[in-house]
């Protein structure tokens, strides 16, 4: 979408490969931002104030600059696949895709089992392969399964997300719900784990259905859709080139202590489109500055090692610090200063045990 926007690669050909047809509402992406976003045109709703829920403190939070902004997945997909379906040099292929692969400038790449030629082209992948377990590695999952509900009466307040809600049962690790009111009689409930493993089925629409009744009081509602999703956690090493070059999930674009992946996404793919325009190495791309790498992954030591309850960790966040800098924080994007101020928040002890085992 951002080389179309560009118009500079119109006589180029570019073949987009994927497993599956993009024709169902799978998936709901939440981020922030101060400004108007490249996908603003179809942000399905924007709120401006989160509420925060954790052991011993509650908030509401002013967030201004920033908005918290959802698109649907199938909002994406319809918008996206309808201005591709304008540009003739852009082929769409729906198949099973196996190894890539480049001898002697020749470029294979395996569809559906069988080989096919692509001659030498610059190549992007976002196939992400879980690693082997390896001396020092970490991984979690971050799981969730999300209803959609229509209440018979009108109870959300559309104005207000609740961005964190930790009152539920901590039995299996770092558990939340978040609730994103659409208007007064729906919204996404999404309760969301970190944990080394999944969960039986069953147990997702157990919690759902216990948070509903405990603490939203709406009465009789019906679910009008359902999501399921995992999203990997480690402080594995992602490798930018490759065979191709590795974007999204694949190519390390998820922050590893959040899951938060949508945005660093973006910044990425206008990097990768700014070096495409410009003649530069695609190595000329910065990597994460090394010390949020850093702070992801001493984090995720805590996490992973349930030194201290995930739910005491974000509660002291929020508590001590200003919403804007907390966001910032998790965008990658604060200040030396600001980061200090929120390290400091944190129990000393637990952090610089991890911090001396990640280093």
């Amino acid at each position: 979408m951002r080389m179309i926007q560009a118009k500079k690669f119109e006589d180029k050909k570019i073949l987009l490969l994927d497993r599956q047809p993009k024709t169902s509402n799978d998936r709901t992406w939440c981020y922030w931002e101060t400004e108007n976003g490249f996908f603003d045109e179809i942000v399905y709703k924007k709120w401006d104030m989160l509420s925060f829920f954790g052991g011993n403190f509650s908030c509401v939070m002013q967030i201004a600059p920033y908005q918290y902004k959802m698109i649907r997945g199938i909002d994406f997909y319809n918008y996206s696949f309808k201005e591709i379906s304008n540009h003739t040099n852009i082929e769409v292929v729906v198949a099973e895709i196996g190894k890539c692969q480049r001898e002697k400038n020749i470029a294979t790449v395996f569809l559906n089992g069988q080989e096919h030629s692509l001659g030498n082209p610059v190549i992007f992948n976002s196939i992400y392969k879980p690693a082997d377990n390896e001396s020092g590695s970490i991984q979690l999952l971050q799981h969730f399964k999300g209803w959609v509900i229509e209440s018979d009466k009108s109870v959300f307040e559309p104005h207000k997300a609740t961005m964190m809600d930790f009152r539920m049962p901590q039995d299996y690790g770092t558990t939340f719900v978040y609730v994103l009111p659409f208007n007064e009689r729906t919204a996404l409930v999404e309760y969301t784990l970190f944990t080394k493993e999944l969960l039986p089925a069953k147990k997702y629409d157990e919690a759902i259905r216990s948070y509903i009744e405990t603490f939203l009081d709406i009465g009789n509602y019906k679910i009008k859709e359902e999501e399921f999703g995992v999203i990997p956690m480690t402080n594995r090493r992602f490798s930018f080139t490759g065979e191709a070059w590795n974007i999204g999930t694949a190519g390390g674009q998820t922050k590893a202590s959040s899951g938060y992946t949508f945005q660093f996404i973006q910044k990425q793919s206008q990097q990768i489109v700014d070096c495409l325009l410009s003649g530069k190495s695609l190595d000329t791309i910065p990597r994460t500055p090394a010390r949020f790498r850093f702070y992801d992954n001493t984090l995720l030591d805590i996490l992973y090692r349930n030194t201290i309850p995930g739910k005491s960790i974000f509660t002291r966040l929020f508590k001590k610090n200003k919403p804007q800098q907390v966001l910032r924080f998790l965008d990658n994007e604060s200040s030396y200063i600001e980061e200090l101020k929120i390290i400091s928040s944190l129990p000393t002890w637990p952090f610089l045990k991890a911090a001396l085992r990640q280093l």
